[in-house]
């Protein structure tokens, strides 16, 4: 099965945005990271998929919408996160 689409939604020099992409790297997981530092569409559309969502990084595998950082570090301890990766 193939691994489902990952995006997460950066800003430049964010802490937990390169925390939360080297705790996706270790899994070996391909993601699409979308830098909103300077607004624009992508911020948008991150707003769009989480509408209450005001700090990043926001964190999508597949259709749900898994938060930030420490949402991501919360599901890879309960470990749960595996199994979301592989869809």
């Amino acid at each position: 099965m193939a691994q489902p689409q990952i995006d997460i939604y950066t800003k430049f020099a964010c802490p937990f945005c390169v925390r939360a992409k080297r705790l996706l790297d270790d899994k070996g997981a391909d993601y699409a990271e979308h830098d909103i530092t300077m607004g624009g569409p992508k911020r948008e559309e991150m707003m769009a998929r989480a509408p209450n969502a005001r700090t990043v990084p926001q964190i999508f595998i597949g259709e749900t919408h898994v938060g930030g950082s420490d949402d991501l570090a919360a599901l890879e301890r309960a470990g749960k996160l595996d199994a979301l990766l592989e869809g």
